[in-house]
């Protein structure tokens, strides 16, 4: 078993190779606009998780995760040549969920703020039911004001 701060820095080190080898030795025409977002290893470090995103259309995702699957070995091969661990991760690959998440963030966010101008302009008009203070204050008593 590993600690915790060794699958960290070999977890960030894949993510840098995996960038790198895509950017500058790959050649794959089906290979889009990737971004490497995250690596995830486990405890012992024998499986990693590579997530990235793709800009462009879902057919251009599909393409890319095509392209992705053939380069995998190529991948290995360099992550195991660079980092020089005893053992080389196999490596698989997951579409990171994060833009699409955050876009539905976004319009809940935009439904949130209409609602809230819906209030707004609803109390821009309005007055209030009762006395403009509702809570009970003492009587005075009139013949306490006289004297």
């Amino acid at each position: 078993m590993s600690d915790g701060g060794r699958a960290r820095r070999l977890a960030g080190r894949i993510k840098q190779i995996v960038a790198t080898v895509l950017e500058m030795q790959v050649k794959d025409p089906r290979l889009g606009m990737v971004t490497i977002t995250d690596v995830r290893l486990t405890g012992d470090c024998h499986d990693a998780t590579v997530f990235y995103t793709v800009l462009g259309t879902e057919q251009e995702r599909a393409e890319t995760a095509a392209a992705l699957e053939s380069a995998r070995g190529v991948l290995r091969s360099e992550v195991g040549r660079q980092t020089g661990v005893r053992f080389t991760p196999t490596i698989s690959f997951a579409l990171d969920s994060l833009p699409e998440d955050a876009h539905h963030i976004d319009e809940l966010l935009a439904v949130a703020a209409e609602a809230d101008a819906d209030v707004i302009r609803t109390r821009a008009g309005a007055s209030y039911a009762g006395d403009e203070d509702p809570y009970r204050k003492p009587r005075v008593r009139e013949d306490d004001e006289a004297s």
